[in-house]
């Protein structure tokens, strides 16, 4: 019996030691959450920002650098409750009211904890830091975070290069853990298209704690740290000396201007007026104010970028598409010579308006003296090609060669926001009118044979037609990227996507051919350019105000380089200032530099305001 009870005893302590060891094993060999704890209460993940990639022009001329970012962050825990409140908001230069604020959240609300660190104040500059540093010991709960934030060399390319933001909730939940709580992000332009290969990949570094929770050093020497990953470099299309000459051409007037290289499709310049120092939304300034004028502004609206999201009535620079169009279609020929007093019929009764000019001879100087009466009656054959009551159809056919021409839709390009502009179809005017199909005809449509009416572009797209003449019938999608500095990085596919329009080759020359006497010849003359074959066209955009500036062009005539439209708000006739611009930023970018002989137009074109004059 005796035995028995020894044996029983025995088993309770041998299932007891087996127990135990086995529950030690699940919680030193199975089960890692008690390590995991373990290592969260004696080491800090504090997180590696990387720098974020830097912007060149096609030269490379650096457009977007990166400069340091002081910020104050706390852990609400560590607070020293007899601390010198009072010394710390004199060496931030904030008040006791500011400082409640910041150091007091909403604990119930998940971003924020009172045992991880929150960001309390940034953008604190070096003098400030440097003074802080010298009292930060007195501060426990507190230290200082040092990051990259974005500065600009040039207060120029504002809209295309954008600015960077914080992240807000949800993004961070769209993120699957990239972003997290006071991380930036792009938030427009090329910062906003090209986040991703320029915000580089965040490292950690794992530091040692003491019982306070304070750092004291690097863990083992740094063996589980975790190094950031720089962005990539992104080279531009743009040329920063044709970009700046722009703007300083375009100051004191409201549009834009965009310049293409047709050979590829990249984007040359691409400025909006009234634009802004792209500084002042630098994550290191009081951007909030920056940002709240811009937004109040509703007469210059600098935040809104012109040349992609502004649609416009192109005027008569769409005369040379239609021209081509109507070519292709057999509506028209190249010596047709349809006469022009002044007047065109529209039917009877109702007549349109034509300015005075020479004659025209054949399709080439329709386009040299713009004739609108020769464009109406063009615009009229080619909507009643199908029938004179079945216009629904023939404006169709005109819509689709547009779309060809990349209008109507957005073109891709790569910056944010852009606007797709307008084509008209039959089945709009069918709810216009709100009559049967067969209902409305062409006289009530004419005006968009001239470029007027519900037929609305962007400047981009303006351009991309310059371009596609230039090239005889073909264009690449513009773009602003030209390459990354990191082989696993590349360009949109589709921005190698050579796009064709269903024109014959052979009817290019004759539009051409205008384009260039209405340079040379016609109504564009101070387009010229002594040297440079300058094929354009100039359009006056009707306004229920004073009248837009349009104007856009190809040169040289031969293996162009440049592809630029130029539209200018209430600024009256397209020859005035929209040609004269042009010419000047062509010039620039085929010679480096402006003719002396022509320092009186750049001067006047520099000084002219048309925002006081015009308004």
């Amino acid at each position: 019996m005796e035995l028995y009870k020894k044996n029983i005893i025995l088993g309770i302590f041998v299932l007891s030691a087996i127990i135990l060891t086995l529950k030690a094993a699940q919680i030193q060999i199975f089960d890692s959450s008690f390590k995991e704890k373990a290592f969260q209460t004696t080491l800090n993940k504090k997180k590696l920002y990387p720098t974020r990639g830097l912007i060149f022009d096609r030269n490379g001329e650096l457009l977007a650098a990166n400069e340091p970012n002081y910020e104050l962050e706390v852990i609400y825990n560590q607070l020293d409750p007899k601390m010198d409140t009072m010394l710390l908001c004199s060496l931030l230069d904030i008040d006791k009211e500011s400082f409640i604020t910041r150091i007091n959240k909403n604990w119930r609300d998940k971003r924020f904890s009172k045992s991880s660190p929150f960001s309390f104040i940034n953008n604190i500059s070096p003098e400030k830091y440097a003074s802080l540093q010298e009292h930060l010991f007195q501060f426990p709960g507190f230290y200082v975070e040092m990051r990259n934030v974005r500065s600009y060399p040039h207060k120029c390319s504002a809209h295309v290069l954008g600015y960077l933001g914080e992240v807000n909730q949800r993004q961070i939940n769209n993120s699957e853990g990239e972003y997290e709580l006071g991380d930036f992000i792009g938030s427009v332009g090329l910062e906003k298209v090209y986040e991703k290969e320029l915000k580089g990949t965040k490292g950690i570094e794992y530091m040692l704690r003491d019982n306070l929770g304070r750092n004291v050093e690097v863990y083992d020497d740094g063996k589980l740290n975790v190094y950031p990953v720089p962005g990539d470099f992104l080279t531009t299309g743009l040329d920063l000396e044709l970009q700046i000459l722009g703007e300083e051409l375009m100051a004191n007037k409201r549009g834009s201007i965009v310049a293409i290289d047709p050979s590829t499709g990249e984007i040359l310049a691409a400025l909006s007026s009234i634009s802004y120092d792209p500084n002042l939304m630098s994550m290191s300034n009081d951007r909030d104010k920056a940002y709240t004028s811009m937004l109040q502004d509703s007469v210059n609206k600098p935040l809104i970028d012109r040349s992609v999201m502004s649609k416009y009535p192109p005027g008569s620079i769409i005369k040379p598409v239609m021209a081509l169009i109507a070519l292709q279609e057999g509506i028209t020929y190249v010596d047709r010579r349809i006469p022009c007093d002044g007047v065109y019929e529209v039917s009877r009764g109702f007549s349109q308006k034509c300015h005075i000019h020479g004659p025209t001879g054949n399709i080439s100087g329709a386009i040299q003296h713009s004739c609108n009466s020769y464009f109406y009656q063009v615009m009229k054959e080619m909507v009643e090609k199908y029938g004179y009551s079945n216009p629904g159809k023939g404006l169709d056919m005109v819509m689709d060669h547009l779309k060809e021409f990349g209008l109507g839709q957005k073109l891709g390009v790569d910056i944010s926001y852009e606007n797709g502009g307008n084509l008209p179809s039959a089945a709009y005017f069918n709810k216009l009118y709100n009559t049967k199909y067969s209902s409305w005809r062409s006289g009530a449509i004419l005006s968009l044979g001239i470029g007027q009416g519900e037929l609305e572009l962007t400047t981009v797209q303006m351009a991309n037609l310059a371009a596609i003449i230039a090239n005889r019938g073909y264009y690449y999608s513009p773009h602003i990227i030209q390459k990354f500095s990191k082989g696993s990085h590349k360009i949109p596919e589709s921005y190698s996507v050579k796009h064709e329009v269903s024109i014959d080759k052979k009817y290019f020359e004759p539009v051409i051919e205008g384009m260039e006497q209405a340079v040379n010849a016609g109504t564009a003359t101070m387009a010229r350019i002594d040297g440079i074959a300058v094929c354009g066209k100039t359009g006056t955009s009707q306004n229920s105000g004073i009248d837009h500036s349009v104007f856009f062009a190809f040169a040289p005539r031969e293996n162009p380089k440049i592809a630029i439209a130029v539209f200018i708000e209430n600024a009256g006739w397209g020859g005035t200032y929209a040609a004269p611009i042009a010419s000047l930023m062509i010039e620039q970018y085929l010679k480096k530099s402006i003719d002396p002989s022509r320092n009186w137009i750049l001067e006047r074109m520099l000084n002219a305001n048309l925002i006081e004059e015009k308004s």
